[in-house]
């Protein structure tokens, strides 16, 4: 641990201190002493309210097992069960409606649909590759991933195929028939393209001349008219550039010269600070702050070695092309939020007057709106309206919104910052706010600029919630049961009742399997044919193929249908996924035993050895999964509920983690980085930590996976010097 400073009545560990008042606060109009004042004054006011919600949270759980016990072996009635929720206040009355009134929020988040990249801030080089990847080249998209098939001559290899390339090409020129079709022919057959009398004219193979069926679809060129070298397009308000480079790998082949098509993918892009990374001191905060410094000032680089040539990746250019109108401009990069972490954990970076740790959801709501000064109030690179787009994970109900609410006005203050600066993201992951999602967004009517279904933390809150209630159905029968898509669909529908649309995102949740893109292609497509207007994505590669399903779905009219739902989603949504009468093999058990085990080790055992918050994790069958606490969380609160129920013993448990442990270690061999669990069990802090997510998963705070993580990995980290 660093040393520590004092700052008002405040201990800052020392590297805090320096980034904040050599880096962060300069040249953003804050006095140091005024920052820590200030931060003070808020901890003085906002810590007791942080800890009587916990307390709230704690009531509210208690109260509910209770009411299991004292209906066990009974088939609940669901008007009983929800009228007991509304007699505790876990459902509160709902208001009349309204629509929300964000002012002054980005195109992107507000009239525009597209993909959205989450992306651990911490890590520099894909925090740049994020904020870069609100251009994606398909070429590279489809040639890399299992979208073009390898059969018949089409493997990738080690050498560009032109088989495979040819596959590619083909792709591209059925989407620009699909999209920007021409009023004859087919962009398979062009062999130019040029502008003429501020239109795109298109040279077929038969020396036939043709444009465009909607010529507006053409917005503009770089190059000269008779020579254009990018050829810009448009639908659905995404933007799409054809690239032309005879001179080109592919280009030089192709008739028209056409080199790769370029998509406008993420929108928006979520730089966390929270579920996909591991920060618990003071110098892990510091290296995520730092990051979000460098991308709100511009100037975020990284260098590294690839392929045997070192590269520095920087923050991409805005683009700029030519048409009938004069210039037009297109940014570079996607408009960023900024994670922070929820109510429940605190770190030892900054101790309060009396010993405690602080609030680490205060802590970032102050620091990473800080530095967003150096972008909102001079550079504007990222915010063109001047707004500070925060998302906040794991609120329970309405009254934790108005909180931070109350937390982001007195940021504002202590930074002079206008009122409503700082835009809120609710993640509707919590059951609580899942069934007072009307009343959450009305407690911010006047910040809302997103809401989502995080379906994993949802998941898992759910199995905690219910823990009483009896074992609860396999994992993967869960995503089938009925609460979840009355969830998913209850989102919406609150959403647009609410005035979100053409205001704010309306998001659906992560594709988990960042291999399978073809499978992603195929299933994603639900996500704005269900009116949301985002998607989370795991890499810039699956953002350029998700851009493709909102080519095809015009979302905004999709939404129009969707805001006359007047259906009463309630009663599925607390249709708990317990299995009555379950009749499991003891095979049956056994499997869902080693999934879940091996999940929860190959995840956790790189998150306190290497400090590593979310990766790409083989799974039993060896298929990468991108795990995060979220769904580390679904799966010990599975075996705990499981164990809690005694579906299988405690013996059991720890005969299965063995096993699976070993299978972990064999998977991560070629890892030079990492400490085998098999080795020692009884002295590996990982294998321990894993242990311990299940074995106390039915007493941590919501069944939340970080308190446990954090403690185990600081042990790790105190050990290693």
């Amino acid at each position: 641990m660093s040393n520590r400073l004092n700052r008002s009545n405040l201990q800052v560990s020392e590297v805090l201190v320096k980034f904040i008042e050599n880096e962060a606060l300069p040249n953003t109009g804050v006095n140091s002493d005024v920052f820590w004042s200030k931060l003070e004054a808020i901890l003085d006011k906002f810590v007791p309210q942080n800890k009587l919600l916990l307390q709230k949270r704690t009531s509210f759980k208690n109260k509910i097992d209770n009411f299991y016990k004292t209906n066990k072996g009974k088939k609940i009635i669901p008007n009983d069960y929800i009228n007991f929720l509304k007699e505790i206040n876990y459902i509160v009355p709902e208001g009349i409606d309204f629509q929300i009134n964000t002012q002054n929020v980005d195109p992107e988040l507000s009239l525009n649909a597209g993909p959205q990249l989450v992306v651990p801030v911490m890590n520099a080089r894909y925090a740049l590759n994020a904020a870069n990847a609100r251009w994606g080249s398909m070429y590279d998209a489809l040639y890399g991933t299992d979208v073009i098939t390898e059969e018949n001559g089409a493997e990738k290899g080690k050498s560009y195929n032109p088989i495979r390339g040819q596959h590619v090409v083909n792709y591209c020129r059925e989407f620009l028939d699909k999209y920007f079709p021409l009023e004859k022919g087919s962009h398979k057959d062009t062999v130019s393209y040029v502008i003429n009398d501020n239109s795109l004219q298109v040279t077929l193979s038969n020396d036939e001349k043709t444009k465009l069926k909607d010529d507006s679809k053409f917005v503009g060129y770089q190059g000269q008219l008779d020579n254009p070298l990018c050829i810009l397009l448009k639908n659905n308000n995404l933007h799409v550039e054809i690239i032309i480079d005879k001179s080109g790998i592919i280009g030089g082949k192709d008739p028209a010269g056409i080199n790769d098509i370029i998509m406008e993918s993420a929108l928006t892009t979520i730089q966390d600070c929270e579920d996909s990374i591991a920060a618990v001191d003071a110098e892990d905060k510091v290296l995520a702050y730092r990051n979000w410094l460098g991308l709100m000032k511009g100037d975020l680089q990284d260098t590294f070695e690839k392929n045997g040539k070192k590269i520095t990746r920087q923050l991409n250019s805005d683009k700029v092309y030519q048409s009938k109108n004069g210039e037009y401009k297109l940014p570079g990069r996607s408009v960023m939020l900024i994670r922070n972490v929820g109510h429940l954990m605190t770190n030892p970076a900054i101790l309060l007057k009396n010993g405690e740790e602080i609030p680490e959801g205060i802590m970032d709501a102050m620091i990473t709106s800080l530095i967003a000064i150096h972008d909102i109030k001079f550079k504007k690179l990222n915010s063109r309206s001047g707004s500070v787009y925060i998302v906040k994970p794991k609120m329970h109900g309405p009254d934790e919104v108005k909180f931070a609410c109350d937390i982001f006005s007195a940021v504002e203050d202590a930074l002079n910052l206008d009122k409503h600066t700082l835009k809120i993201g609710i993640m509707d992951e919590e059951r609580r706010t899942t069934v007072n999602l009307k009343e959450c967004i009305r407690a911010a009517k006047d910040r809302t600029v997103f809401i989502n279904t995080g379906f994993l933390d949802r998941t898992g809150d759910e199995i905690h919630t219910a823990m009483e209630a009896g074992p609860i159905i396999p994992k993967g029968e869960i995503k089938n049961a009925k609460w979840i898509s009355a969830y998913e669909n209850n989102n919406v529908k609150i959403g647009l009742e609410c005035g979100l649309s053409g205001k704010a995102q309306i998001g659906k949740g992560m594709w988990a399997m960042p291999d399978l893109m073809n499978e992603m292609l195929k299933q994603k497509v639900g996500h704005p044919k269900s009116g949301a207007n985002t998607a989370w994505v795991p890499s810039p590669t699956a953002a350029t193929l998700h851009a493709l399903h909102y080519h095809e779905i015009d979302v905004f009219k999709v939404q129009k249908e969707k805001v006359k739902d007047k259906s009463n989603y309630l009663d599925d949504i607390l249709d708990v996924p317990v299995s009555y009468g379950h009749n499991w093999s003891p095979e049956e058990i056994q499997k869902e035993m080693d999934n879940n085990a091996q999940g929860i080790l190959g995840y956790v055992v790189r998150w306190v050895d290497q400090g590593v918050g979310c990766s790409k994790v083989p799974d039993i069958n060896n298929v990468g999964l991108m795990e995060d606490r979220a769904t580390c969380r679904i799966s010990s609160q599975h075996l705990a509920n499981w164990l809690h129920h005694s579906i299988f013993s405690k013996d059991q448990l720890i005969n299965t983690m063995k096993k699976m442990a070993k299978i972990v270690d064999q998977q991560n061999k070629s890892d030079l980085n990492y400490t085998p669990m098999s080795n020692d069990f009884e002295n590996s802090i990982a294998f321990n930590a894993s242990l311990d997510l299940i074995i106390e998963g039915t007493i941590s705070p919501s069944g939340y996976t970080e308190p446990i993580l954090h403690k185990r990995r600081i042990e790790l980290k105190s050990k290693l010097g």
